[in-house]
């Protein structure tokens, strides 16, 4: 069993920096593939940046590329999304996911098996 808490979101500028945290429970977070995903209202949940069990390879929407960056610490259990530059459309609740015992990268939410409760970001014009 995996829980998954999610924090650090918040209202924000445009232009402005957020750092969003997710700390995971139980002994498998370092071979775990960890991913964040997002859901803006009326629209269906997407994908915002994936990263390997070692941090050593992520992956990112093109829509948020060069602007966030996700990132791990195994010793702390804890993977992070810094976003940079936010735009108005970055609005959303904010989810991380985990599927552990994998040692690639996993981009679609079909394949995580734990999820968290989400944090919600609103980035005003």
């Amino acid at each position: 069993q995996v829980q998954l808490v999610e924090s650090g979101g918040g209202l924000v500028q445009a232009g402005g920096s957020l750092r969003l945290s997710c700390a995971a429970s139980g002994r498998t977070f370092s071979t775990s593939a960890m991913g964040w995903f997002r859901q803006a209202p009326g629209k269906e949940r997407e994908f915002v940046a994936a990263i390997n069990w070692s941090g050593s390879s992520t992956y990112y929407a093109d829509s948020v590329k060069g602007r966030f960056t996700i990132s791990r610490d195994n010793a702390k259990n804890t993977v992070y999304l810094q976003m940079n530059s936010l735009k108005p459309e970055d609005t959303a609740v904010y989810y991380c996911a985990a599927r552990p015992s994998h040692y690639g990268l996993v981009l679609i939410a079909g394949a995580y098996g734990y999820w968290g409760q989400g944090t919600q970001v609103t980035v005003s014009s």
